[in-house]
């Protein structure tokens, strides 16, 4: 292929992304795909074959939207790595992602987002972390405001944060995976669960 011809193809490949990603991922015009219960959250006991049969069909379209999307890899390696999500995401299921995550060693934690929020309040014992957290996720507010978010004295907010000034947390460095080797686990983890699935 000729220097012009590649980056001509080249440019459109990446005015494609581009434009893509302006749009966002491809999933998101097809909600009624993605967004179905059968894909997004399909039932754990007997389907009837009907309800089996439009689940393939959905899944088949999840998937090959997913395939043609130009932000899939970003997509995965978020779903996989970074946020434990639900429903049918980059052309993998929950079940096949906590597959992934075994195999590649990762843990994700669930996020505590009621907390983030200040949803959370009552008498409990606050963690030192979570108060740690919520300053770093909300540094322009009051130390009066963080003790109204988790529930807790302005002294307990003041005592944890002293805490950290003089005995630091020591943070622990989390290695992660690079792309290609959740596209290469990923590859493995879809490919066996179609031949299990042709197996049945």
């Amino acid at each position: 292929m000729s220097t012009s011809i590649m980056s001509r193809t080249t440019g459109l490949t990446a005015a494609r992304a581009a434009h893509s990603q302006r749009r966002g991922p491809a999933c998101a015009s097809s909600p009624e795909v993605f967004q179905d219960v059968l894909v997004e959250d399909p039932p754990r006991g007997a389907m009837t074959r009907a309800d089996r049969d439009r689940q393939t069909r959905l899944v088949g379209q999840a998937r090959a939207i997913c395939e043609a999307c130009p932000l899939r890899t970003a997509c995965l390696y978020d779903a996989v790595v970074r946020h434990d999500v639900a429903g049918f995401v980059a052309g993998t299921t929950v079940r096949q992602r906590n597959e992934i995550r075994r195999r590649l060693g990762i843990v994700v934690e669930n996020e505590d987002l009621d907390t983030l929020a200040g949803v959370i309040g009552g008498t409990r014992q606050i963690d030192h972390d979570e108060v740690l957290r919520l300053r770093r996720a909300n540094p322009d507010e009051t130390l009066e405001q963080l003790a109204h978010r988790l529930g807790c004295s302005l002294s307990t907010v003041k005592r944890h944060l002293r805490r950290e000034r003089q005995e630091p947390t020591v943070r622990r460095t989390v290695t992660r995976p690079m792309p290609v080797q959740v596209l290469q686990v990923t590859a493995a983890v879809v490919s066996g669960s179609a031949t299990a699935r042709r197996a049945a």
